[in-house]
């Protein structure tokens, strides 16, 4: 099968995606979830003028000159209001969020009067609609402020608190199943023994997954066999996935099994192999409504893949506004080689110059079982087919990678 390019693999991927049903959540269960609707205001806000500031509210004519004399006749408090309204020659106590009583337009901060308890003397002329907050300032009953798609934020509760919507329509989460495959493979902690590592791969695929508002299964570590294979499918469909994610195995050797597992409980597959480095060996297919990728089993290669084929899956099915990775300018900080058939992504780190420039500097070994460079790098450094050798200072293109 000859190599699809990473384009084409992408639009595989997430053909005839639809968002996930709604679900109706509680605000406090609603961070970093995707609005399945536009939500509207029920309410105005704020409701009547308000005092911006702790003073006096007055008519602004009687306080348009320095060392005019009025009469206090209340007070009002937020949430407390006055029930009379301001005549001439009359001024009334306020603090910041009370309501402006009728027939006041302004409002006089303390610091610009003298007070004797019963009257003020104006010392800062008084200017009409100083100090107030008019009604409707910050939104209007009926306007739509959160639209569908948005992933919402911590100042999305907050302003949906104050549209006075207890609960919100947000789309269900992902469901990520993680299946590692390898009979060479031991848990964290243990001591490998001869021809055996540790696994790393599904430790950040669980957590990409999760930073992108899916929830995941960990199936665990199937033995290189066709039948702990192909149970570990089984198990993720008896999950409700609508993901599954497999690491390793996707290669063409005797014991890579995982194509064979796929199509063996029936995974239409749309694609094996991809123009990319690292991450060549990747599979994408369906069974039903589970959407199946394939990703190699070296660690760099795992995690890029995923990057760039997983999280935009995620998105999808997540209803988001934005589903693909913004690519940035940047400007190489080193010289790199000519590339050859494969669309490269290799890891580089960021740094910014005094002028704002950004500079992408290539990590100095690429190969893709080295965590220790994925780690310390910020960003992909995207290379097309055929890219000629660049030299420090040209013009590239980035992928930042999470922070």
């Amino acid at each position: 099968m000859a190599l699809m390019p990473v384009s084409d693999a992408l639009a595989a991927v997430l053909a005839g995606v639809q968002p996930l049903p709604e679900d109706m959540v509680a605000l406090d269960e609603a961070f970093h979830r995707v609005l399945a609707r536009d939500v509207a205001a029920r309410r105005t806000q704020p409701p009547q003028a308000m005092s911006a500031m702790d003073g006096y509210a007055v008519r602004g004519a009687d306080a348009a000159k320095i060392d005019a004399v009025l009469t206090v006749i209340g007070e009002i408090a937020a949430g407390r209001p006055f029930a009379g309204s301001v005549g001439a020659g009359e001024a009334v106590r306020i603090f910041t969020g009370g309501v402006v009583p009728e027939g006041a337009d302004a409002v006089v901060i303390q610091e610009d009067t003298v007070s004797d308890g019963r009257r003020i003397t104006i010392k800062e002329a008084a200017v009409t609609g100083r100090n107030i907050r008019p009604a409707g300032v910050d939104f209007s009953e009926g306007d739509v402020l959160l639209r569908k798609g948005a992933r919402l934020t911590e100042r999305d509760l907050a302003l949906a608190a104050g549209m006075n919507h207890p609960r919100l329509p947000v789309r269900r989460r992902p469901k990520v199943a993680i299946l590692a495959t390898g009979d060479e493979l031991v848990m964290p902690g243990t001591t490998p023994g001869h021809g055996q590592i540790v696994y790393s791969n599904g430790y950040a695929l669980h957590a990409l997954a999760r930073s992108e508002g899916a929830d995941t299964v960990d199936l665990g570590v199937a033995a290189d066999t066709l039948e702990a294979t192909s149970a570990g499918i089984r198990r993720a469909r008896e999950t409700g996935a609508d993901i599954l994610i497999t690491t390793g195995g996707a290669s063409v050797g005797d014991h890579d099994l995982v194509q064979q597992a796929l199509r063996a409980e029936g995974i239409s597959m749309a694609f094996w192999k991809i123009a990319m480095r690292p991450g060549k060996p990747m599979m994408n297919g369906r069974l039903g409504a589970m959407r199946v990728i394939g990703l190699p089993g070296n660690p760099v290669s795992s995690y890029v893949c995923g990057f760039l084929f997983m999280v935009p899956l995620i998105r999808a099915l997540s209803g988001r506004q934005v589903i693909h990775h913004r690519r940035e300018r940047a400007v190489l900080g080193r010289d790199v080689g000519a590339n050859d058939v494969r669309e490269d992504y290799l890891r580089a780190r960021l740094e910014e110059r005094d002028d704002g420039t950004l500079v992408a500097l290539p990590v100095n070994h690429q190969d893709s079982s080295l965590l220790a460079n994925l780690a310390a790098a910020q960003a992909l450094l995207v290379r097309a087919p055929f890219a000629p050798k660049a030299e420090a200072g040209t013009l590239c293109e980035v992928l930042r990678l999470p922070a």
